[in-house]
């Protein structure tokens, strides 16, 4: 009998490319229709070989909130990041100004990094010797906590601030390290996610490293193509998701809606190489998950892969999730969908992969149409979305530097 205390998840709020409500994504992913699109002002970008992303959703703000005073040190990616914490403490029921504060609630939040431009500010001190563009809020845009901080000021919170900067793991990372605080009495709930604003910095560095696609330009709905023979690397998408974590116990005294139960976690490192993947600690990660879960492989009944569409990548995954699953696992990614948002891409894959489990269907991989011979024999859900009862889910996200998260929910079910 598993004595831990039990963490569930009470609140969602998202800003993605396929909408910024389930209704709006659920009707993107039954139709099997991806956001991706080409983005005219990277034409004009010499040397940038890629000219396809995945913007978000319109999206407003309240003014009478979101003024000059409260704005002044937030770039996109702070914007994404605290409007999707505003809608998901209203969805749980959390937005109480006196529990805000109390120091009982706390903030896990990630970005790859800050603001683009803020950088470019001060990239104008290093390399032309002014200070020309920089502004007493320049780093607060720019640096790698922006958004957890711009939460913690926008809604006076008090707890603690885990910052999780890791890249493609940020907002999964997030999530693990919320619900350990939890697990541990830290916090008696947490707002946990990423943020990640669309910039042509973010695909130039790709770019270099020749994993973003670049074939399918003009024909963008037909990319990227995780695990399939033609696929030819990533598209940078755009996001921002915060899941709010709660000690049940909590959560039922206050008659709170309960969406599922986060039951594992498992984060690791390669330990080997910066950018290529190492399929025997991206299985141990899983495992990791699988063992805190207290759960078998054969119980999980869906894998949301991190399914990037690079060629290293999804490789070394298919080989990791083969070597944990076999192929009686459905499995699919999301990023077939929005393409990579990289900081938000574990939180909102998260929420969707909850929203699909709780409905009893998953989303087919979009453009999967020829599985590639380098990718292990899974069993890739395709062509249209498939009815599963699914009491247990996996979502599996890896980084840059060899970072690797698994995260286990599942439906929640009374004591």
């Amino acid at each position: 009998m598993n004595s831990k205390p039990r963490v569930v998840i009470t609140g969602f709020g998202a800003i993605s490319p396929l909408g910024n409500d389930w209704s709006s994504v659920r009707a993107k992913l039954l139709s099997c229709t991806n956001a991706v699109q080409k983005i005219q002002d990277w034409t004009t970008i010499q040397g940038l070989r890629t000219q396809v992303g995945c913007p978000a959703a319109p999206f407003e703000l309240d003014k009478s909130r979101y003024n000059r005073k409260s704005l002044r040190s937030m770039g996109r990616v702070g914007v994404l990041g605290v409007r999707a914490t505003e809608i998901a403490l209203g969805d749980a029921g959390l937005a109480d100004p006196e529990f805000l504060a109390s120091g009982d609630i706390g903030i896990a939040y990630g970005s790859c990094s800050g603001t683009p431009s803020a950088i470019g500010d001060i990239a104008e001190l290093v390399l032309h010797r002014t200070t020309r563009g920089m502004n007493a809020n320049t780093y607060i845009r720019m640096m790698a906590h922006t958004a957890p901080v711009n939460i913690g000021i926008f809604f006076g919170i008090r707890g603690r601030v885990i910052t999780t900067s890791s890249a493609c793991t940020s907002s999964s990372q997030a999530i693990g390290y919320a619900y350990e605080s939890i697990l541990a009495g830290k916090a008696k709930a947490m707002i946990a996610g990423g943020s990640e604003e669309l910039d042509a910095s973010d695909a130039a560095i790709f770019d270099t490293l020749f994993a973003t696609s670049t074939e399918f330009n003009d024909e963008p709905h037909l990319t990227p193509r995780p695990f399939d023979a033609q696929r030819d690397g990533l598209v940078i998408g755009e996001g921002g998701c915060t899941v709010i974590l709660e000690e049940l116990g909590h959560a039922l005294d206050r008659g709170a809606h309960i969406y599922a139960e986060v039951l594992g976690f498992g984060t690791n490192s390669d330990g080997a190489h910066v950018t290529s993947p190492q399929s025997e600690q991206m299985a141990r990660a899983m495992q990791l998950a699988l063992k805190d879960a207290g759960l078998q492989a054969s119980d999980i009944g869906y894998v949301n892969a991190h399914g990037t569409g690079t060629d290293r990548g999804d490789a070394a995954e298919s080989a990791a999730t083969f070597a944990v699953f076999g192929n009686q696992t459905p499995v699919s990614t999301l990023k077939s969908y929005m393409g990579h948002t990289l900081g938000a891409c574990g939180s909102l894959e998260s929420w969707m992969s909850i929203c699909m489990m709780n409905e009893g269907w998953f989303a087919p991989n979009v453009n999967l149409t020829e599985p590639a011979q380098d990718c292990a024999r899974l069993d890739y859900i395709m062509g249209e979305p498939r009815k599963i009862e699914a009491d247990f889910v996996m979502s599996n996200n890896f980084a840059f530097g060899g970072i690797n998260t698994s995260l286990i929910f599942g439906r929640y079910k009374d004591a």
